[in-house]
């Protein structure tokens, strides 16, 4: 990433990943004596409903991002040893001590502009059998922020992947996984204010962006992408998918 997430921001913010991360973790089928990877956990909502789900078992908690681990953290400040905190980057070989048991993903991957290496790296820590539960931005995303935001651009955005259910079952297949599942879900969250929605597009959406710009510009710059949205909402298509590494 060029830039560095506002985590205090983004974690006042209610987002629908809460929901997505409750959907991906459901398909893990946990019995709570596990070892889960929570691969861009970010600020630590989803790491908290795994340590939940976990009573016996433990959480790795890795991010690339300095801010979002500080905030997850301040968030989780009495989980112990059954969490353990980890900065990589997805895209490296990941310094997981051991196998685990499962490999939980929200809302990460379409930042990611590499996903083959990420499959593989996440196929070498899991253990033969285990289980894997991805949710990100699939192909159609936000198409209506891109359109928006290439008109105020000059030209198309570069900042998302978003693969398609073939390309990813592909690649997930070239990484050693089976069993192989995905699925894209329209899933669109709607703002009944026009500043919920500046401040949603600021935070969670159009930071790679406000990055390169002055402090003065950036308010304008996310109020003309939002007055070029058709209607105030963010036009999500999440790419599901489960898989099993092979034994």
């Amino acid at each position: 990433m060029a830039w560095e997430w506002d985590a205090v921001s983004y974690d006042s913010l209610v987002l629908p990943h809460e929901l997505w991360g409750r959907r991906a973790l459901a398909r893990l089928a946990l019995d709570g004596g596990e070892t889960v990877l929570d691969a861009g956990c970010g600020t630590g909502r989803d790491t908290a409903a795994l340590l939940a789900a976990l009573p016996r078992g433990r959480v790795l908690a890795v991010d690339a991002s300095a801010t979002m681990l500080d905030q997850l953290r301040a968030r989780l400040p009495d989980a112990g040893e059954r969490l353990t905190v980890l900065a990589a980057d997805l895209r490296e070989p990941l310094p997981v001590p051991g196998p685990v048991d499962a490999v939980l993903s929200v809302a990460v991957l379409h930042w990611i502009d590499d996903h083959q290496r990420v499959f593989d790296n996440l196929a070498a820590v899991l253990r033969p059998g285990g289980r894997l539960s991805l949710e990100f931005g699939g192909h159609g995303n936000i198409a209506a922020v891109e359109k928006a935001l290439a008109d105020v651009l000059g030209e198309p955005p570069r900042a998302w992947n978003f693969a398609t259910p073939a390309e990813t079952g592909r690649r997930l297949e070239a990484a050693g996984f089976v069993d192989v599942e995905v699925a894209l879900r329209p899933d669109t969250a709607r703002f009944a204010e026009p500043s919920a929605l500046h401040s949603y597009l600021e935070t969670v959406v159009l930071g790679a962006h406000l990055g390169r710009l002055g402090a003065d510009e950036r308010a304008a710059f996310v109020d003309e992408v939002a007055r070029r949205l058709p209607a105030p909402v963010i036009d999500y298509v999440r790419l599901e998918a489960g898989a099993r590494r092979a034994d």
